[in-house]
């Protein structure tokens, strides 16, 4: 077994917790995608309180690891791999937030017969997301198991492309909605598609982390 903190210390609880928040930010934003969904104003609040809460956490441990990096002087060969990680899966919270505040602030109309597909889009990048978190604890606890999430990741993005495309279809074939009404919920459609987008983008990166460590 291949494990890059390969000394038990305060960190790697840390490194634990911080990929905890990645993961519960995922549930968090679907969990207040559907409660956006159907209507439920009070539990949706609730939500963005939440997942703020959430990514302030997962800020400030990400923080406090690249100090004890820095200051105990660990894997200093793979300190700005690990770095670079930890700071494209903070993106992914800060990408989760701010999609569920871009509903609260223009408060979309989506049309209930949309309301599946949107739901199918949601749940393949949370499954994406998911995917490369276990991805990353992998990374950190044993490298070889690592391609046995790393192949869901690129699964789930495609997947999300397809449902995409599906919807953004139906929603434009729908000519009895105004030109703004259609291009706003396309929009959406596309912002939650480039939440799995960017789960494969940082997935590909962690593939290359682990070949330069298993060299």
């Amino acid at each position: 077994m291949k494990k890059i903190l390969r000394v038990r210390t305060g960190i790697e609880k840390q490194v634990e917790h911080f990929l905890d928040q990645v993961s519960l930010s995922g549930l968090i934003f679907r969990q207040g995608c559907e409660y956006y969904l159907s209507g439920k104003e009070e539990d949706f609040e609730r939500k963005i309180q939440e997942i703020a809460d959430c990514e302030h956490v997962g800020d400030d441990l990400r923080r406090s690891i690249n100090e004890h990096l820095y200051s105990k002087t660990l894997i200093p060969e793979s300190r700005g791999d690990v770095m670079e990680l930890l700071e494209n899966m903070d993106s992914l919270l800060d990408r989760f937030k701010g999609t569920l505040w871009r509903f609260r602030i223009e408060l979309p109309e989506i049309c209930e017969e949309f309301h599946y597909d949107f739901k199918q889009l949601i749940n393949a990048s949370i499954e994406a997301n998911e995917a490369l978190v276990e991805s990353c604890r992998a990374f950190f606890i044993d490298i070889s198991k690592i391609s046995s999430h790393l192949h869901k990741v690129s699964y789930w993005e495609s997947e999300s492309d397809k449902i995409s495309i599906r919807l953004q279809e139906s929603i434009f074939s729908k000519k009895d909605l105004r030109l703004s009404h259609r291009m706003q919920q396309r929009d959406f459609a596309h912002s939650l598609d480039k939440i799995a987008d960017r789960a494969e983008d940082i997935a590909d990166k962690l593939n290359i982390y682990a070949i330069k460590r298993s060299l």
